[in-house]
């Protein structure tokens, strides 16, 4: 491997841990954050599982399906626990797509439609290795079985149930679109942090039914979830300050853990927002000094 590759796989794998650094420290309500542990995962659990899958998730020799694997097996050996399933899912064809040096949304377009068979037999040995609560079967391509299709198949199929799946199935459009958008308002704001990922989470929240909610709760539930962030969104946005943002937050937050709510995937697409984020401007700053 090139220098300038063996700096660039390293910035990937640093931006990933900053990302889920990111996550974590901001107080997003029915998560596990600095403020509050929740749903038997302390911050501990989610750190140390991101530190031992950035390696495999940038790791240039694997494609994107063994990256998935790998990262998820690593996550089991640091945490014991299933922490960052989707995460991973929706981390590793960005991280691939960022080795090509382009575009990262161009890129990854290349990426998803480059997807293979093999991917999804990878995939799915993840998935049920994770074992993801609410985890059900499926009609066609369950992970269960023998990978009989493409991963992007195989996500095209679920994208109607599963918003992780969306991703693929549409360019990662929520990352780029909604958690892009809202860092870019933040940014244009002057937010410090950690208020710019609150200010992703909540639009994501907001924006969809929950569903890691909906898998575990039915979609009732995710959405009087999604119309109390959606409340949530407009207090914190018209907050005096952000120590009464703060306040509200951490009430919410407590409202949902004691429901037993988790909006796994609102925080799972945080993270790949942040992380796109972070991978954008690496690559400008690497074109710019090139």
């Amino acid at each position: 491997m090139a220098k300038g590759e063996s700096g660039l796989v390293n910035a990937i794998a640093e931006a990933f841990i900053a990302a889920c650094r990111d996550e974590i420290e901001a107080p997003k309500p029915g998560n596990v954050h600095v403020f509050a542990d929740g749903h038997g995962m302390t911050v501990s659990d989610f750190l140390r599982s991101a530190e031992a899958a950035a390696p495999a998730l940038s790791n240039p020799s694997l494609p994107v399906g063994a990256r998935i694997l790998a990262a998820v097996e690593a996550t089991f050996a640091a945490a014991g626990m299933n922490t960052n399933l989707g995460i991973i899912l929706l981390c590793a064809p960005l991280a691939a797509a960022a080795e090509t040096g382009e575009d990262l949304h161009t890129a990854l377009r290349k990426i998803l439609a480059g997807l293979t068979l093999a991917d999804a037999d990878f995939a799915f040995r993840a998935i049920l290795h994770a074992s993801p609560a609410g985890l059900g079967t499926a009609a066609r391509h369950d992970v269960r079985g023998n990978a009989d299709v493409t991963l992007l198949e195989a996500m095209r199929e679920a994208a109607g149930r599963d918003r992780i799946a969306y991703q693929y199935t549409y360019d990662f459009v929520d990352v780029f679109e909604t958690g892009g958008g809202a860092l870019a308002e933040a940014r244009g704001k002057r937010w410090p942090a950690p208020w710019p990922v609150i200010g992703v989470y909540l639009a994501f929240l907001a924006g969809f039914p929950d569903s890691h909610i909906v898998r575990k709760h039915g979609f009732d539930a995710a959405a009087r979830v999604q119309a109390g962030a959606r409340d949530m969104l407009e207090r914190f946005t018209n907050a005096a300050n952000f120590e009464e943002a703060l306040q509200d937050l951490l009430t919410f937050d407590r409202k949902l853990k004691s429901s037993g709510l988790n909006p796994g995937t609102s925080a799972d697409l945080t993270v790949a927002s942040v992380f796109a984020d972070r991978l954008t401007r690496i690559l400008i700053n690497r074109r710019n000094d090139g």
